[in-house]
């Protein structure tokens, strides 16, 4: 198998993976390709193909919710953090070697996966949002700048707000999307982002949507606590892969 037909073909098994997962748990697209497209690729280049599968896939939480003017009113001090400090990070994405960017990445992986399997559900009193939303926004956009992926902390705050199902679901699609856009635009300011990557994140678009219709079949079949569970450890073996490679490579 010649270099680019292997390399398509990574590209469509990843997205297809990461597709099912969104599918079943509504989330995790970016992150798993970013974790799968690090064995491969530089950080740099896994970032740029996440940009249209991801703005599509999120499309849709965003304009299925019950009320999108509502969320952007509450969350707007969340984005704002998030937008500037994502655009201002992603200059660590673009200058620091690939190996250290991996390593980074890995360490998010880990922490996420452990958190969000053993950590306690917490609530964020209403009066602490004004000044802890901004806080937060900006540290998951320095650590999404700096990895490509946006979970921490920024997933388990939104998880503590209080919000319903389906407005919780609209919020995930809302910051998924700002930092998607944020990334993109830092790595266009810093001279990381072309045309060409553009092209190939597009061709994305059709694994990525085929893993979520394949996801969304099986999350009526499967306990939705052990895929969950499987997520998760494959998030942690990944990111400990991530983690030890420069150290043995």
């Amino acid at each position: 198998m010649n270099d680019s037909l292997y390399f398509y073909f990574l590209l469509v098994v990843v997205f297809v993976l990461a597709g099912v997962v969104k599918g079943v748990t509504g989330m995790g697209l970016p992150t798993v390709a970013m974790g799968l497209l690090g064995s491969a690729l530089s950080p740099v280049a896994a970032a740029s193909m996440l940009f249209v599968p991801t703005l599509v896939t999120n499309a849709w939480q965003i304009l299925a919710g019950p009320s999108i003017g509502r969320i952007v009113r509450r969350l707007w001090p969340m984005m704002l953090g998030v937008v500037v400090a994502t655009v201002a990070g992603a200059a660590l994405l673009v200058r620091v070697q690939a190996r250290w960017s991996g390593l980074a990445l890995g360490v998010a992986l880990i922490v996420y996966a452990v958190y969000s399997a053993f950590a306690p559900a917490f609530r964020v009193p209403a009066r602490k949002e004004r000044w802890l939303s901004p806080l937060v926004g900006a540290v998951s956009g320095v650590v999404t700048g700096a990895t490509g992926v946006f979970v921490m902390p920024a997933v388990p705050y939104l998880q503590s707000l209080g919000l319903d199902r389906d407005e919780l679901v609209q919020a995930l699609g809302l910051a998924f999307t700002v930092s998607t856009i944020s990334l993109t635009t830092g790595l266009l300011v810093h001279g990381a982002f072309g045309v060409q990557q553009l092209g190939l994140s597009a061709l994305a678009i059709v694994p990525a949507l085929a893993g979520m219709w394949l996801g969304q079949k099986i999350r009526g079949r499967i306990s939705a606590r052990a895929f969950r569970l499987c997520f998760l450890g494959f998030l942690l073996l990944l990111g400990i892969e991530l983690v030890v490679r420069p150290w043995i490579g």
